[in-house]
């Protein structure tokens, strides 16, 4: 019978020709389809699968379960629940495919089976697309954190700058306290970007979207500090608002409460906040009702715990309890390998605050920076920097625009077997020592590119290479 002879207006005969010619097209379009029964045995595969899935006739699948055909499919489970699984990633052989899943019905609909296409067999083709959904996500996460405010973390793991061992270990570590819930401790001198650590943690972990409640401890009157930290039951003492109020741990509640300055917290305190990291329960000042609450305490100091713990100053106790997973913060002298870099984000950061168009520094300018040990560190050079671009006609600094700025101090200039020994050494060493540090200095100035750090010096290239060899130093690979 023609299909002329059919009435091409019936509902019925036009759903069954849908049916068919969307399967046939998809059968042309796609990279291979497969069918199973009820059972999870495979009833039909396309000649254009059999490559991919190892196999030379479409007989040496017909009767097979599908695992056999396919490890870990997720056919099964589509034919056993009817639920179909309409947009999936699926690796089979070392490569990844965009798949479909999809129940098959008889006329009752009754599932009788399960039937799969591969769209794609490249993502390629798909990498504009999950790139904007990536970026639609991340805008998603940025905006919840920008409506809640004064409690949202600004910095990711991305803000944290530095590719030097040191700087690389702390950002291992940070990704791996992240993705759990327990207790961190940041050690590090002044200005090392504790706090900002804090807040990357707490941005890569399942806790973003909730409140991150920060709180320098040694700024707090010891007066307030129980009730800063535990809240307040209404009436709780004279002058006590009447309405009660909430502490940190109720603010923080589901997110993270980062502790600056631990190292000063009043002992009596310490005992508290000791039950609060291990019970997960807090009392408010004047009330006897037990509140729960779900906060990640990231703690920090820029003195050594130990050392308090021994002076008496600090609980042993509440130190282990904090020390879960200690993250050192190393000072930027240790790391002048990332100055460029660092320096780099800190005038970007600075140019977004201020009028400082086309603001960049000069090699020249880097090995000024170089020279100087920096105790206040990032906080310090971002300090320097600022001042320098605010100071500068032109917004590019060079070494003449720290000449006024960096402190003149006693260890940048002495030579350093002199600072440790107290005595005078020959002149001639001294040279040495002297021209050795200008070529370390170099280095890390110029991220270790000789070219750069020969012209800044303004000698060739070739006596570079002698004096590195003089010296012992390895060519292309600044110190640390």
């Amino acid at each position: 019978m023609s299909a002329n002879s059919l009435d091409v207006s019936d509902p019925a005969y036009v759903r069954a020709r849908a049916m068919v010619t969307l399967f046939e097209r998809l059968e042309h379009l796609c990279e291979g389809a497969i069918a199973i029964d009820r059972d999870g045995r495979v009833i039909y595969v396309n000649e254009k699968y059999l490559a991919a899935l190892g196999l030379k006739q479409t007989s040496q699948a017909i009767g097979r379960p599908i695992e056999e055909i396919i490890p870990n499919s997720m056919m099964r489970t589509v034919a056993e629940t009817g639920e179909p699984i309409l947009l999936d990633i699926m690796e089979l052989g070392g490569e990844q495919l965009v798949v479909t899943r999809m129940p098959i019905e008889d006329e009752d609909r009754n599932v009788i089976g399960a039937i799969g296409f591969v769209l794609y067999d490249h993502l390629e083709s798909l990498r504009p697309l999950l790139a904007r959904v990536t970026q639609l996500e991340n805008d998603l996460r940025l905006a919840r954190r920008q409506l809640s405010g004064a409690r949202a973390a600004r910095f990711t793991l991305a803000d944290f700058v530095g590719a030097t061992k040191p700087i690389a270990q702390a950002k291992e570590f940070a990704k791996r306290a992240a993705r759990q819930s327990v207790t961190v401790l940041l050690t590090g001198e002044t200005g090392t970007g504790k706090e900002l650590l804090a807040q990357a943690i707490h941005n890569a972990s399942s806790r973003a979207e909730k409140p991150f409640v920060s709180v320098n401890v040694a700024a707090i009157p010891e007066t307030l500090i129980e009730s800063e930290f535990f809240g307040t039951a209404p009436g709780a003492y004279t002058g006590a608002d009447r309405r009660g109020r909430e502490g940190k741990f109720r603010l923080a509640d589901g997110g993270t409460l980062f502790l600056d300055e631990i190292g000063e917290m009043p002992l009596q305190l310490q005992a508290k906040l000791l039950r609060v990291l291990q019970e997960r329960e807090i009392e408010p000042l004047g009330s006897d009702k037990i509140t729960k609450v779900d906060v990640r305490v990231i703690a920090a100091t820029n003195v050594d715990l130990r050392k308090r713990v021994s002076d008496g100053a600090f609980r042993a106790d509440l130190y282990y309890r904090l020390n879960v997973l200690s993250i050192d913060l190393p000072p930027l002298r240790q790391c002048l390998d990332d100055l460029p870099d660092i320096c780099a984000r800190l005038i970007e950061d600075i140019s977004a605050s201020g009028d400082y168009l086309n603001a960049k520094i000069t090699p020249s300018g880097l090995a000024a920076l170089a020279r100087y040990d920096w105790p206040g560190n990032v906080r310090e050079l971002r300090n320097v920097l600022e001042r320098a671009l605010i100071l500068s006609d032109s917004g590019r600094l060079t070494g003449d625009d720290f000449v006024h700025i960096l402190p003149v101090r006693a260890d940048v200039t002495t030579p350093p077997r002199q600072r440790m020994t107290g005595s005078v050494v020959p002149y001639a060493e001294a040279e040495a020592e002297f021209e050795k540090q200008t070529l370390e200095h170099a280095l890390a100035a110029s991220n270790g590119q000789i070219s750069e750090a020969a012209r800044m010096l303004r000698i060739s290239r070739a006596t570079f290479y002698k004096k590195l060899a003089k010296f012992g130093l390895a060519a292309g690979s600044p110190p640390v």
